[in-house]
């Protein structure tokens, strides 16, 4: 379709890579340059758990520094895109047949801005968030994702944002380039079931008696993988923006839908 755009998976890491410059923060602002501009942006944060699913419905949504113990340089970041509301109702009014609800309690969190800051770093671009219901199971989340494909040919992204392989309490802060054979091992069999268009593979990540529980301790960051997966249609294929694994266990795998 004419108006279709790509969907997106960034693996967001840190919230350091929203005031650094790195070779990550160079291909969003490459990539960024690449789409042009939507006219919104619709964002599934790890960052933003519920219960039940929800829209965020503001004009200008709420940025949220939702982390804590870093410079003081980080705090003062500031990313404010206007225009939201009209979209992200537009959204919520497709959607809450599907039984998303809207509410107006959250806003951006940093799943979202550190990586709008480098995509759109003029902040003119609509943005709000669709939360993550806790209590779906991975092919709900999945399915979900599919009914998202007519706001994306309606000229949204649809962005998702997590990390494919994350366990924070493994991290080890020498180990930037020698990644943990089981993070390696699970983060290479998600990419090759992205290329292969294996999607049962992605909804069954947990039943393949690998090394899923120590690359994901929790599944919140793994979950808007799924959603933009489901977005691929027959003649999309997905290819990979960024690769590592940075401090052993910490996924920056990025890919497009497109």
């Amino acid at each position: 379709m004419k108006d279709r755009l790509p969907g997106l998976f960034i693996g967001h890491g840190s919230p350091m890579n929203a005031i650094e410059t790195n070779e990550y923060t160079k291909m969003l602002n490459k990539l960024g340059e690449t789409i042009g501009k939507p006219k919104a942006i619709l964002v599934i944060s790890a960052h933003w758990l519920t219960e039940g699913s929800y829209i965020d419905i503001q004009d200008t949504p709420k940025q949220i520094y939702d982390f804590y113990g870093f410079p003081r340089e980080l705090y003062e970041v500031s990313y404010k895109p206007s225009g939201s509301s009209e979209y992200a109702l537009r959204a919520y009014e497709h959607l809450k047949a599907f039984g998303v609800k809207s509410t107006t309690e959250w806003g951006l969190d940093h799943g979202s801005w550190a990586i709008l800051k480098h995509l759109y770093p003029n902040a003119d671009v609509p943005a709000f968030q669709l939360s993550l219901n806790h209590a779906f199971t991975t092919e709900e989340h999945y399915n979900l994702g599919k009914k998202l494909n007519k706001l994306r040919n309606e000229g949204y992204l649809i962005l998702g944002s997590g990390n494919i392989v994350h366990n924070l309490r493994k991290m080890d802060f020498e180990a930037s380039d020698s990644p943990f054979e089981w993070a390696k091992k699970f983060d290479e069999y998600i990419a090759n079931s992205l290329i292969s268009n294996n999607h049962h593979n992605l909804i069954n990540y947990k039943s393949q008696g690998i090394t899923e529980k120590l690359a994901l301790p929790t599944d919140e960051h793994y979950l808007p993988l799924l959603y933009i997966a489901a977005l691929q249609e027959p003649d999309e294929s997905i290819s990979f923006l960024h690769e590592g694994i940075e401090f052993g266990s910490l996924s920056m795998r990025s890919f497009i839908v497109s």
